[in-house]
């Protein structure tokens, strides 16, 4: 085994030697293993603590590692059938399901099998991510007075300060909630904002995971249809009358899944039709920091926003990594005391080391760096992506190339089977999304969404397409 062999490797090993030793028999030192095997101690430690976590061995600090004795038998597993009652009982009663569909967010955050592309990833690939500006980050925030203290609830002023310049000029500190990333703050607005059975309006297609926040917490959801320009005012205002509904939830830049940007000429009229029906916008400004050409971007909706009208939702999750999970709640007048109540009762605050880290990161030169790198890097992939697309699978018609994300929006000819063509993909080794899940209605037309942000590089995205090739002449014809 060699020095770059992986902790998996090395743990597999160790765990099929584990019967050369009786329980409670030492283990060879980390020396010994790190000569044996040829590994780092970093390597060592590693694949001893995963052993500990799985119970088969314990460590004694200053004695060794030794094998663990054998867990005692545990009891037969009761019946649960109970259950299936319970969940139902006076479901006909509920204006909306209790029961939560999470296919569509599940899809983007499975693991792929071994040799498939991801082109379902809603992530950075680790070869874009920031990992040792993050890793710094951490480091020094470790370091910080009081970093694994309690942190204010509504977040780390100097946070909130940052992510308030973000926003626009009048939008300050005091008007800024820091959650636990942007899936976080979604929930707690949407309860916030609506009571159970209450109409939601969406844009139509939207983020599966939008969906499946709104029905978790018993609302219904009301589809408004988006076209290139964003969501279509006139049947905004429409549903608004037609529903009494007191809730719009949209993404003005970048939409997922159709990568639309709400037009100069829509983002006054959708804070008038909402503030006409007394009614909150919720904007989703998830990646404002994956543009991929140049020039200004649309401020967003709430700075240009007086009233209060819009709740305002981002994070730095995208545009960093999965697990980098801070995002915020932006919002003025009373709604605000609402919105940090609930997240106060939910969460009590957002890890302090986190948000430390968080302050570290965005403040060091590494950042605007990091930065400009995902801008090039993702430019060159959706171009790859959009030319090996139109070169090798011109029947998916793709209607819009985004300026900024990391997906893009294919229409199948009518009549397709999308999911037919998910399964033969995933067959011929490539990942992608099916459209269904992201329409709270029926569709007007089979989709997929695929991203090029989740794969390592031009050649993999090249190889994919190829895949999807494979994939659409045995699911199409």
């Amino acid at each position: 085994m060699h020095e770059g062999s992986s902790v998996a490797e090395l743990t597999k090993s160790l765990r099929q030697e584990l019967d050369r030793y009786s329980p409670g028999g030492k283990l060879p030192s980390s020396r010994a293993l790190v000569e044996r095997y040829r590994v780092s101690p970093v390597t060592v430690s590693r694949a001893l603590a995963g052993l500990v976590a799985e119970g088969l061995v314990v460590s004694r600090p200053g004695a060794g590692v030794f094998r663990a004795h054998p867990r005692a038998t545990p009891p037969p597993l009761g019946d649960t059938s109970w259950q299936e009652v319970a969940l139902s009982a006076d479901a006909a009663t509920d204006a909306v399901p209790r029961s939560v569909d999470a296919s569509g967010v599940l899809v983007t955050l499975a693991a792929p099998a071994p040799g498939v592309i991801e082109f379902n990833s809603g992530y950075l690939h680790s070869v874009l991510q920031p990992e040792q500006a993050m890793a710094a980050a951490l480091a020094r925030a470790g370091r910080r007075p009081g970093a694994w203290g309690r942190p204010p609830v509504e977040g780390v002023p100097e946070l909130r300060a940052w992510f308030a310049r973000g926003i626009g000029e009048s939008c300050t500190a005091a008007d800024v909630l820091v959650t636990a990333g942007g899936q976080s703050a979604l929930t707690t607005a949407f309860r916030a904002l609506a009571p159970p059975g209450s109409p939601v309006l969406v844009e139509s297609p939207t983020y599966p995971g939008m969906l499946a926040i709104a029905r978790a917490a018993g609302l219904r959801p009301v589809p408004v249809p988006v076209d290139a320009e964003g969501v279509r005012t006139e049947l905004l205002e429409a549903a608004f009358k037609a529903t009494g509904a007191r809730l719009f939830v949209c993404q003005p830049l970048f939409q997922n899944p159709t990568g639309a940007v709400l037009s100069a000429a829509r983002r006054p009229e959708v804070l008038r039709i909402a503030r006409a029906a007394g009614a909150f916008v919720v904007e989703d400004d998830f990646v404002r920091q994956l543009v991929q050409e140049s020039g200004p971007l649309p401020r967003p909706l709430a700075a240009d926003d007086p009233e209060g009208v819009v709740v305002h939702v981002s994070s730095l999750t995208k545009a960093t990594a999965p697990s980098l999970r801070i995002g915020v709640l932006a919002a003025r007048g009373p709604v605000m005391e609402r919105l940090r109540a609930i997240h106060v009762v939910d969460t009590f605050f957002v890890l302090r080391p986190l948000q430390e880290a968080t302050i570290e990161l965005v403040g060091s030169a590494a950042w605007s760096r990091h930065l400009r790198s995902v801008h090039t890097a993702l430019k060159l992939r959706r171009d790859t992506m959009v030319a090996a697309l139109r070169t090798e699978v011109p029947e998916l018609a793709l209607p819009h190339v985004p300026a900024g994300g990391y997906h893009l929006w294919l229409r199948l000819p009518d009549g397709s089977d999308e999911q037919a063509v998910v399964s033969a993909a995933l067959r011929a080794g490539v990942a992608v999304a099916p459209g269904r899940p992201y329409f709270s209605a029926e569709p007007p037309a089979p989709h997929l969404r695929v991203s090029f942000a989740g794969v390592a590089g031009t050649a993999e995205i090249t190889e994919g397409v190829r895949r999807l090739r494979t994939a659409c002449d045995e699911a199409l014809g």
